[in-house]
């Protein structure tokens, strides 16, 4: 009896069932996007987003006594899982996982291999349906393949409408992106956890708006905050933030979320054919919440006034040797769509324009000048902050309305640097090459505006050559340049030769 006593002390007890605990959604979350910095001043390609995200999210969550798996669903699509961080558990992580694999008729299928789901089938002439139990041998990708009473058979080739039907969701299935952790707690409790974690798919841009005064001597320059998602989740009442400036960061791979359909395979007399589809009654996973419409914009300092009307406006911030953009109010950064906020309003910036030319020898006859907007980024010249790069729209003001006259681009520019803006094929002032001998040229410029114009002309030399033109060019950082000033609807004449 005593052998017997001892032997019931060391036997185990029975194994507890781990329990799962779901939070559908967080209470807050802030999302912080950080540019792709291999795009340079390229603008957004919408589809192809290689800009990241941090994002951080808090959760109320009731997590029980001794083991448990803590699901948070609706977090991005793109999340990378090394990354997350749990704070807000008492006792720490066990493990974390991503569970890549979504709600779709193809993953029913694969979860239910070997259970027993209910094969519901409809008489397409007298509107009969009979329901009969089945168990599923084979998965979505090989031919959906079941057990029934009558024996062995595929889905779908009975000639009969087919759907099955199942009593519950599979273990480890999502409708939305979800994240798991399994946690250890010495007694039950309600914690509020934040979950933090770095996601793909994101991306962001400055979008400027130049409107450049008659005598392209002021310019107008005003940006936009644009915002870029191609995730599958939307994040409502975010509070949200981007990023300028270079960060060390390595890439990281991210398994694709998994939506499998269902490869449907019939035999009948001998042949075979293959239809791809998603099984009728087996709904892809739903699509995400429409995003909220945002506040209206509050008339504050932070606001800008565009045509009349206010517009929120970025807060930017020191962040070490980074510019952090802070979105005032909180906003829905939506999923597969894109927003803009204000970012930059300088009413009055000193810009000084020059028409260049850059010609060779075998230059066409005629070409039209590129117009480059040059400045200092200085308050002395109306401007004086960080400009993070961009495409810029350039305006010029007249008649009822300003007329666009080109477009450029602005790469990051920090203060007390030399900004310029280039507008490439600009009409107006042209320039016309015309080789008068074997190794002599003349350079016509004519301009057809009311207003003097600074031409600035670079000649491109072959190797071993020189030019002469009676001392009319300079030469600056290592080119040969003439600069000249031509009048108001006049002209200007350059006579030059070469010689070895």
């Amino acid at each position: 009896m005593r052998a017997l006593a001892l032997l019931l002390l060391v036997l185990p007890g029975p194994v507890m069932a781990q329990v799962a605990v779901t939070s559908p959604r967080p209470e807050r979350v802030a999302v912080t996007v950080y540019r792709d910095l291999n795009r340079g001043n390229r603008a957004l390609e919408r589809n192809w987003l290689n800009g990241y995200a941090l994002i951080s999210e808090a959760r109320t969550i009731a997590i029980p006594a001794g083991e448990s798996e803590l699901r948070f669903e609706g977090v991005a699509s793109g999340i990378i899982p090394q990354s997350a961080i749990v704070a807000g558990v008492p006792e720490g992580l066990l493990e974390r996982n991503r569970d890549a694999l979504l709600l779709s008729a193809g993953s029913l299928i694969d979860r239910s291999l070997g259970q027993r789901v209910s094969l519901r089938r409809t008489d397409r002439a007298t509107g009969k349906v009979v329901t009969e139990d089945a168990i599923v041998r084979t998965g979505s990708q090989s031919g959906v393949v079941l057990q029934t009473a009558a024996g062995i058979e595929a889905l779908r080739c009975s000639g009969l409408a087919e759907t099955l039907a199942y009593d519950r969701v599979p273990p480890g299935l999502s409708a939305r992106p979800t994240l798991s952790v399994r946690v250890r707690a010495r007694q039950a409790l309600q914690a509020t956890v934040t979950l933090s974690y770095l996601a793909t798919g994101f991306d962001w841009q400055a979008d400027y708006v130049a409107t450049l005064s008659p005598d392209e001597r002021r310019l107008e320059l005003r940006a936009w905050l644009t915002l870029a998602s191609t995730d599958d989740t939307s994040f409502v009442d975010a509070t949200t933030q981007a990023v300028a400036g270079r960060v060390n960061r390595e890439d990281a791979e991210v398994p694709d979320a998994e939506a499998p359909p269902i490869r449907l395979q019939c035999w009948p007399q001998g042949t075979t054919s293959e239809i791809e589809t998603e099984q009728p009654g087996f709904p892809p996973p739903p699509p995400p919440p429409p995003p909220m419409a945002a506040a209206p914009a509050m008339e504050s300092a932070q606001d800008i006034v565009v045509t009349g009307m206010r517009v929120m406006k970025a807060n930017r911030e020191q962040l070490g040797d980074l510019q952090l953009y802070r979105i005032p109010e909180q906003v829905t950064v939506a999923a597969n769509a894109q927003k803009q906020v204000g970012l930059i309003d300088q009413p009055t910036v000193r810009v000084t324009p020059v028409y260049t030319f850059l010609l060779t020898a075998d230059a066409p006859d005629e070409v039209n000048a590129t117009l480059v907007l040059r400045t200092q980024n200085r308050a002395a010249e109306g401007l004086g902050l960080p400009l993070p790069a961009g495409r810029v729209v350039v305006m010029r003001e007249g008649g009822p309305r300003p007329l666009l006259i080109g477009e450029g681009s602005l790469d990051d520019k920090t203060i007390g640097e030399k900004v310029e803006v280039a507008l490439d094929d600009v009409p107006g002032v042209r320039a016309r090459l015309v080789r008068t001998a074997p190794e002599r040229f003349r350079l016509d410029l004519s301009n057809d505006r009311s207003v003097p114009v600074a031409v600035e002309v670079k000649l491109l030399l072959a190797d071993g050559k020189r030019i002469s033109a009676d001392g009319k060019l300079v030469r600056r950082d290592g080119d040969t340049l003439w600069i000249v000033t031509v009048p108001a609807n006049g002209r200007a004449q350059l006579a030059y030769r070469l010689k070895d």
